[in-house]
């Protein structure tokens, strides 16, 4: 659990420090936003790993590994002096994590008894949830505190001491029966078809989506896809076993993590970016906004895993699915009026939601496979959980950029000389700036300075409303494999 909660909080930990990239490097948010989802990305390739390693290595043996290449990763990122270079590392890190958070979960599965796995799953949740909302706050008091790049060396004394522990009390079995061998052109074709998909989503409204590249990337990482998912009908060595997939309760599953993975970590991205960006919060405050829903989730998760062992699973995932639905709407209506402790409780509706979720779901995907399939499943549909976040960061900061450019072209197409309110406003800056001893040379041109960094701010938070919309219309969205769910056995 301290392994799995400090990839969690590594994953997170960087949402707070976008805006001083970006400054740093001269970087746009689509550019700095890579920080996030190159790990999330490479964790969602490595999640389909976990069996091959686990069957290769043991559990003790690949756990002490992984770790190990996860402080490796944290070092290079630490002393990296470019933005590729921290990128890497980061790669480095996620390619870590997604190993590490399968096993983990099949750990605790193997041994809790049947009857109290939906406990051991909200136990898992309560870790991942603390780590959740304690990245962004940890983030932002030392982006503070010290400098940004700072939070990349925070982590590292907990790897270390999940890698003490590990040596000691991991289990060291290994399954049953021969490896796989690994599945090479596989691997390969879902890291292109990954990095082509979030290359095409990050990059298309800043190059053109009908621009030469951006087809191509399309084209291949089309192909890719479609070559990784015929290259896994090979049962001698496919990493994704498509068989899971017959079972109506398992694939539902799988969907409903996939939307879920893309609205949670859209939402986790964006509320510190919207504090800091919108409400000109300093990154101390902007990571406290998802504090204290996180720490009503780690309250609730002992109850609703108990909940998930005795109620029909479909109940509490539709549940909560409808609640971070609402609480996406609420935030869609937040500005930068909108006081600190509404847009913490606006968190909290969403998180309260998760808490029902997890635990509920992930109990329900394993208890649809035989036990000699646990490690693929808990592979798999945390594959599809990441890829969705993947996925949903990278399409919010497209939507986000496109909105916000919307919105900043129609309210500057209402900045005309007919517009009495922008007289008004022009001609009382002019006046204060002359009362404050600014020539009057300068007084027209300031002025419309600071119209247009109002225009800017009306736009973003136009933006973000518009990307909080969004996020609740994808939460209502999973209610259908949700509804499928409830009518599979």
């Amino acid at each position: 659990m301290t392994a799995s909660f400090t990839m969690v909080l590594t994953g997170t930990i960087v949402n707070v420090a976008v805006p001083d990239v970006m400054g740093a490097y001269g970087v746009g948010q689509d550019k700095a936003q890579f920080l996030q989802t190159a790990f999330i990305t490479t964790m969602t390739a490595s999640q389909l790993l976990n069996a091959w390693v686990v069957g290769r290595l043991g559990q003790r043996t690949a756990f002490i590994s992984v770790l190990s290449l996860f402080l490796v990763g944290g070092v290079i990122c630490g002393v990296s002096p470019g933005l590729d270079g921290i990128i890497f590392g980061r790669v480095l890190q996620g390619f870590a994590s997604g190993i590490v958070q399968p096993l983990v979960m099949v750990t605790l599965f193997q041994v809790f008894p049947a009857d109290r796995r939906g406990f051991a799953m909200g136990i898992y949740g309560m870790g991942l949830m603390l780590a959740l909302g304690f990245g962004p706050v940890v983030g932002g008091v030392t982006a503070d505190l010290m400098t940004w790049r700072t939070i990349f060396w925070v982590p590292l004394p907990l790897v270390v001491a999940a890698l003490l522990m590990g040596v000691f009390f991991m289990p060291s079995r290994r399954p049953e029966g021969p490896t796989k061998s690994f599945d090479w052109i596989g691997y390969t074709l879902l890291c292109v078809a990954l990095y082509c998909m979030m290359a095409t989503i990050g990059n298309g409204q800043r190059d053109g989506w009908g621009s030469d590249i951006i087809i191509t990337q399309m084209l291949v990482g089309i192909g890719a896809t479609v070559g990784f998912v015929v290259s896994q009908f090979r049962p001698e060595s496919a990493m994704l076993d498509m068989s899971l997939l017959r079972d109506l309760r398992f694939s539902s599953a799988v969907v409903i993590a996939f939307v879920f993975g893309a609205g949670n970590f859209a939402s986790t991205y964006a509320m510190p970016v919207f504090g800091q960006l919108v409400q000109s919060y300093t990154p101390t405050i902007a990571g406290f906004i998802l504090l204290p829903a996180s720490l009503v989730v780690v309250f609730l998760l002992p109850f609703t895993g108990r909940l998930s062992d005795t109620v029909p699973p479909h109940y509490p995932i539709m549940g909560g699915l409808i609640l971070f639905a609402v609480s996406g709407f609420l935030i869609a209506d937040a500005d930068v009026n909108t006081p600190f402790w509404t847009l913490a409780f606006f968190g909290m509706i969403g998180r309260f939601g998760m808490s029902f979720i997890n635990p509920a779901l992930m109990a329900t995907a394993l208890r649809a496979l035989p036990p000699e399939k646990l490690n693929q499943g808990s592979g798999t549909i945390n594959f599809f959980r990441q890829l969705g976040g993947a996925t949903g960061i990278n399409s919010l900061v497209v939507a986000l950029e496109m909105r916000t450019e919307f919105h900043s072209e129609a309210v500057t197409a209402t900045q005309t000389a007919d517009n009495a309110a922008t007289r008004e406003l022009l001609t009382r800056l002019e006046r204060v700036l002359g009362e404050g001893g600014i020539p009057d040379s300068l007084q027209f041109p300031l002025a419309l300075d600071h119209l247009g960094q109002v225009l800017e701010a009306q736009a973003n938070t136009l933006g973000f409303q518009d990307g909080f919309l969004l996020i609740g219309i994808v939460f209502l969205g999973a209610l259908i494999p949700a509804y499928i769910l409830s009518k599979s056995r």
